[in-house]
């Protein structure tokens, strides 16, 4: 049983059938004006949870893995139709009723009056529902429709990362030597003074420094570019598929006129 205090338990949790096959996430609770239990719960049902109907709860379980209720996964998808915006009305809450049956009978599928009679409607058709409350003079065929949407979910991350490697770099540059060039000239008119100057016979001594380049390295680090990251976004196509249900009626123990060809 759910009671008032596990209220906040049973609020965003699984919801199951009889048979445990998912229903949906329960979305609101609703509490019973004169004696203040639980009695429905919002269901948020198909494939993206935007269809919200009516669960009676007074007979369901709370189990870890989440809500099982005494209907089928089948009747609560049939469910009337009624908007979830805080309250239900007394006459909305009489068609709940209708639809799901006798409380105390586990929700057997019948009306609480038990009544099914025949009827007949202005276009002369009789009949009455055997399966279940009799509503409407005919039957609804449904089937599914596939619903697709996207979610945005991480699939990767870039990052920059500097570090440092060597390199050998090669540049050719010029150098310069001095070298020594031994020049003779012969005795003339204009070098015999210069010739004469000093003693007729000695020892002598005379030296010339040489010079050369030597090539010379110094680094730098000098800016070259500026690196950043950035995202685009890029548009493909995918195919997805599923496996849709749909009802077919077929006519049995009369000849099948169907009017609607």
């Amino acid at each position: 049983m759910i009671g008032t205090e596990t209220i906040d338990r049973v609020i965003g949790k699984d919801v199951y059938d009889a048979s445990g096959e998912k229903i949906g996430s329960a979305s609101e609770v609703y509490l019973d004006d004169e004696s203040g239990r639980p009695e429905w719960v919002t269901v948020r049902t198909g494939l993206f949870g935007t269809k919200e109907s009516f669960v009676p709860i007074r007979d369901a379980d709370l189990t870890d893995d989440g809500v099982r209720v005494p209907v089928s996964k089948d009747r609560v998808k049939d469910a009337p139709k009624i908007d979830a915006d805080g309250h239900l009305s007394p006459e909305e809450e009489q068609e709940l009723y209708r639809y799901y049956g006798n409380v105390s009978d586990g929700y057997a599928g019948t009306d609480t009056a038990g009544m099914q009679t025949a009827r007949t409607d202005a276009a002369g058709t009789v009949g009455h529902d055997t399966s279940g409350p009799t509503t409407d003079h005919a039957m609804t065929r449904s089937e599914e429709r596939l619903e697709v949407g996207t979610r945005s979910e991480e699939i990767g991350r870039a990052r920059l990362r500097k570090y440092v490697v060597t390199e050998n770099a090669t540049e050719t540059v010029p150098v310069a030597r001095e070298e020594i060039r031994v020049e003779r000239e012969p005795i003339t008119d204009a070098n015999v003074g210069a010739a004469m100057d000093g003693p007729a016979i000695s020892e002598e001594e005379h030296e010339v420094t040489l010079r050369a380049e030597r090539p010379v390295v110094e680094k730098e680090a000098v800016p070259v570019e500026r690196v950043r990251l950035d995202k685009e976004t890029v548009t493909d196509t995918e195919t997805v598929s599923a496996d849709l249900r749909k009802e077919q009626i077929e006519v049995d123990g009369a000849a099948d006129r169907d009017r609607g060809r």
